[in-house]
């Protein structure tokens, strides 16, 4: 089986996230359509619903397998803690919301106006949740297999006038001499623009003026 790190959550979490919020955001503005497409768009925003909320009992599942497998510290242990606490209640709601949205589906009904509140509420939950998970990861390193080491002024990516590899490349090509100074640009420039007409003559080996 393909191995993943730290396991399967990562993966699962994103069609949580994109197929909730997806469902979110059509509820709320089917509401506002007045084209007869209105019912295909309710329709798309139900299945995204019950999709998201398959794939958020598997979210769950392997968050809570990766919950109790991860290495961990102390302060890692508190964020973990309070992603998992978030995740369950948001499990929970959109569960809930889920088996409103499949019976009012049996029984030919539209969903209300607290339905749409209810299913804003569970995004907003949701986001919370997403945005701890993040954290989690980013800030306190959970699940990350090895972190890159910085190597020095010399390595920055900087693509604003910043000094980054191709500056060292020029300066190793120029022998050296890639400090101008201050009015190095300047005299470059003066040296460009001499005068050609002083290279009237010029000398041959033996002696000889040529005139052009």
């Amino acid at each position: 089986m393909l191995e993943i790190i730290p396991n399967w959550h990562p993966v699962f979490v994103h069609f949580t996230v994109a197929l909730l919020s997806l469902a979110v955001g059509l509820v709320v503005v089917v509401p506002f359509i007045k084209s007869p497409l209105k019912q295909q768009w309710q329709t798309v925003a139900q299945w995204a619903l019950w999709f998201g909320a398959g794939f958020t009992i598997i979210t769950g599942l392997t968050g809570l397998y990766a919950y109790n497998t991860v290495a961990h510290d102390t302060p890692s242990h508190v964020a973990m803690t309070d992603h998992r606490n978030w995740a369950i209640a948001t499990i929970i709601l959109f569960l809930m919301l889920t088996a409103w949205s499949i019976v009012w589906a049996r029984k030919n009904k539209t969903l209300g106006m607290v339905f749409v509140i209810c299913m804003v509420v569970a995004g907003s939950v949701l986001a919370s949740t997403a945005w701890r998970g993040g954290e989690v990861v980013y800030r306190y390193g959970l699940g990350v297999m090895s972190l890159p080491k910085a190597e020095g002024n010399g390595h920055s990516h900087s693509h604003g006038g910043g000094q980054g590899h191709g500056s060292d490349v020029v300066e190793k090509m120029e022998g050296g001499h890639g400090d101008h100074g201050d009015g190095g640009d300047d005299d470059l420039m003066s040296e460009m623009d001499m005068d050609f007409s002083d290279m009237d003559e010029v000398k041959n080996d033996d002696g000889h003026d040529h005139e052009h």
